[in-house]
């Protein structure tokens, strides 16, 4: 039996008969080769055509040889039509939209969290009043792995890096006065199972509000990378499973919360935690792809679903690398869709995305220099074409920010905006020789690596075999040595450091033990006043339905109206499916 056709081969074939017509007239290529060679053998000093091409070293790099100087010749094949065309239209390099940024502009979704939902709720407030245009939510490390605030696991971690949620009261303290039909949240439930147990606490919040679901916009994680991968935690569910309830989820949210989300494919985590540029993105591809073809195989038409499938990116510090990265991401999406998944509607070949500059690259030392790092982090995803973006603080290496650092932060964004006028052009750096080289170079790599991964079986093949685990562990090893030796150029750091420097005075989140003490005693009230033979009827239909092989969102919902907790969940899913190890960094 012949074995699938890999996403590589079937976009090489429709390339190949498709022929290109290339923009270049040859004989100015001829003279253009003529003159460059002129002035690189006459000109350019010996020592930098010896060392033509560089590889520049940065953090999250993905060492992409660079070229002195680019010309026509490195895009002598560019065919404007299939590689570049116009914004809004295929292949949708330069943008989903005909104006872009004139038409809408990037949402500005600040994370939010650390401290009580009361807390959260007035820092919500307080961004929205000062011109966010979407909410970003940040669970707490308890909520994040799944335990209420009241058992062991989460004793010092209650309200530490963001919002701690038990169950739907919390959700409805969050959202207090807060317009949730017009007002876009980004809920950071990171996992599968997360988002399985805690967006049906936020669609309940809704129904007692009286709020339609089909009102709702938004967007959940939902991701089994996070959980398999990226996660540190006592305890996993096999990938497999995990990706199963990742695709019930995706089900469930597009039948009945059509204006949300359902999965914000998470390059973002996977490159913080220790992976370059093009694996981010390549991972997050291959998932992609996996959906398409697990909820074909459910009989979902490919339109249908894809319409609301997003993407989340990390930028570095390689400015042009981000730019050229987020341009070819978009490009390979809209050939995916439409070449392998023959998807009809352009919205369904969109590559949309929310961005978030990175927090890995910011340092303690100095920490003043990480408002320019993470404004030029964000001027890249602002001309890259990103749909949303937020902006990390330079408290961050510290701590989850403070009201002003948050504040600064948003500022950025709006400056970016109002000030620089690179919202005005579409695509302003479209055409740039170097940038379109890049791109096309981006992809290729991007694509070798999701043919890899299909190769060993596919993505989830990928992840319970370690593949992905040792990816990591490499990439990770051989950065630190790099920033050791100072080949990575780390300002404040290990480039130009303060001999003389001292500990900024830095607002830092302190654990509450007050907080959690409310969450606890806000639980015991909860067990009391329920009815907790619905609840435990309602945990018993859900491990029932795990074991079926049933939609599990249908039962997580139920469970939420009974006011189940997040661990009384994450229990019964443990039970359902067993557990499984990681595999070990060798």
């Amino acid at each position: 039996m012949k074995s699938e056709k890999t996403t590589k081969e079937i976009l090489e074939e429709r390339a190949k008969a498709e022929g290109r017509t290339p923009l270049y007239n040859p004989e100015a290529l001829e003279k253009i080769k003529a003159e460059f060679e002129r002035w690189k053998n006459t000109t350019v000093p010996e020592r930098d055509r010896e060392n033509w091409e560089i590889t520049p070293h940065t953090i999250l790099g993905s060492e992409i040889p660079r070229e002195l100087l680019y010309t026509p010749l490195n895009t002598a094949d560019l065919d404007y039509e299939k590689d570049l065309g116009f914004s809004g239209e295929e292949p949708y390099t330069r943008g989903i939209h005909p104006n872009m940024y004139r038409g809408r502009i990037f949402t500005k979704r600040q994370l939010f969290g650390a401290g009580s939902p009361e807390e959260c709720n007035r820092r919500m407030k307080m961004l929205l009043e000062h011109g966010a245009t979407g909410t970003n939510w940040a669970l707490d490390l308890a909520t994040v792995q799944m335990f209420d605030s009241d058992e062991p696991e989460a004793k010092g971690q209650v309200a530490t890096v963001g919002v701690p949620i038990d169950c739907v009261e919390d959700m409805e303290v969050i959202c207090r006065d807060i317009p949730i039909d017009k007002i876009s949240a980004s809920i950071v439930t990171h996992y599968p199972r997360n988002t399985a147990i805690i967006f049906p606490m936020y669609l309940v919040m809704a129904e007692r509000r009286g709020i339609p679901w089909d009102k709702l916009p938004g967007s959940v994680q939902n991701d089994f990378i996070m959980e398999s991968v990226v996660r540190s935690a006592p305890e996993y569910i096999p990938p497999r499973d995990d990706f199963r309830i990742q695709c019930d989820n995706i089900e469930f949210i597009r039948k009945h919360v059509p204006q949300w989300n359902y999965v914000t494919l998470n390059g973002y985590n996977l490159r913080e935690w220790g992976t370059s540029g093009i694996t981010e993105m390549a991972v997050a591809v291959a998932n992609g792809i996996e959906i398409m073809k697990e909820m074909s195989r459910r009989g979902h038409d490919i339109d249908w679903i894809a319409e609301r499938l997003a993407f989340f990116w990390a930028p570095a510090n390689d400015f042009f690398e981000e730019v050229a990265r987020i341009r070819a991401v978009r490009r390979l999406w809209y050939k995916i869709m439409k070449h392998r998944f023959e998807a009809k509607r352009p919205r369904s070949m969109w590559m949309r995305c929310h961005v978030q500059t990175s927090g890995v690259s910011l340092t303690r030392e100095e920490p003043m220099n990480n408002v320019i790092r993470a404004a030029y982090h964000a001027l890249a995803a602002v001309l890259g074409g990103a749909q949303s973006l937020h902006v990390d603080s330079y408290d961050e290496a510290y701590s989850v920010p403070s009201e002003e650092a948050s504040l600064l932060s948003l500022r950025t964004q709006q400056i970016i905006e109002a000030e620089t006028q690179i919202t005005q052009v579409v695509d302003p750096l479209g055409g740039s020789f170097y940038v379109e080289a890049l791109t096309n170079e981006i992809e290729k790599r991007i694509l070798d690596e999701v043919d890899e991964i299909e190769r060993m079986g596919g993505i989830i093949e990928a992840v319970a075999s370690g593949w992905l685990h040792h990816k990591v562990a490499r990439h990770i090893e051989r950065e630190q040595r790099m920033i050791d030796s100072g080949e990575i150029k780390v300002v404040g750091r290990n480039y130009y450091p303060d001999p003389n420097l001292k500990l900024p005075d830095i607002w830092v989140h302190e654990y509450d033990e007050t907080i959690a003490r409310q969450m606890r005693d806000k639980l015991a009230r909860l067990r009391q006043r329920r009815d907790n033979e619905k609840v435990t009827s309602a945990l018993q239909a859900l491990k029932e339905a795990c074991k079926r092989g049933d939609n599990v969102m249908e039962y997580t919902l139920e469970c939420a109206r009974a006011d189940a907790t997040v661990g009384e969940m994450r229990r019964v899913f443990t039970e359902a499916f067993g557990s499984w190890k990681p595999p070990i960094f060798t």
